[in-house]
């Protein structure tokens, strides 16, 4: 192979390899999101049960196992903090992941695509002055 031939081979290597890591973190994020999903579903079962004192059966792996409903809601609840706290993570990755395909490419990098939400009190304050 001549110079040529083997920069654009490893021009498209990296590019391949780029695109592979945005496409493997998106779908750990479908993954995850897939999961909080069920255990929104969960929650919600549970809420609709009658008493608090009794217990549920919850699935550890292949085998249930009996659990207070209590502490089986604290659980799930924390489980659903740890994915949100991945979710986001995962996101912010993906924007770099993203914006670094571009560059190697050479398209340029993405308008807007850095920005993030307000928060709550952000939106409060902001609210607050448009009601004057």
């Amino acid at each position: 192979m001549d110079a040529g031939s083997q920069r654009v081979l490893q021009y498209l290597t990296e590019v391949e390899e780029a695109a592979e890591d945005v496409l493997t973190t998106k779908q750990q994020i479908v993954d995850l999101d897939m999961k909080r999903n069920r255990n929104r579903e969960a929650l919600s079962a549970l809420k609709h049960e009658m008493s608090d004192s009794e217990k549920v059966k919850v699935c550890f792996g292949d085998m249930f196992i009996k659990f207070p409903k209590s502490k089986t809601r604290e659980m799930i609840q924390k489980d659903q903090e740890q994915l949100d706290k991945e979710i986001n993570d995962l996101r912010r990755e993906l924007k770099t992941k993203v914006n670094r395909l571009n560059e190697k490419q050479g398209n340029p990098e993405l308008r807007g695509y850095s920005l993030s939400p307000l928060s709550a009190d952000e939106m409060k304050a902001i609210n607050s002055l448009l009601k004057r």
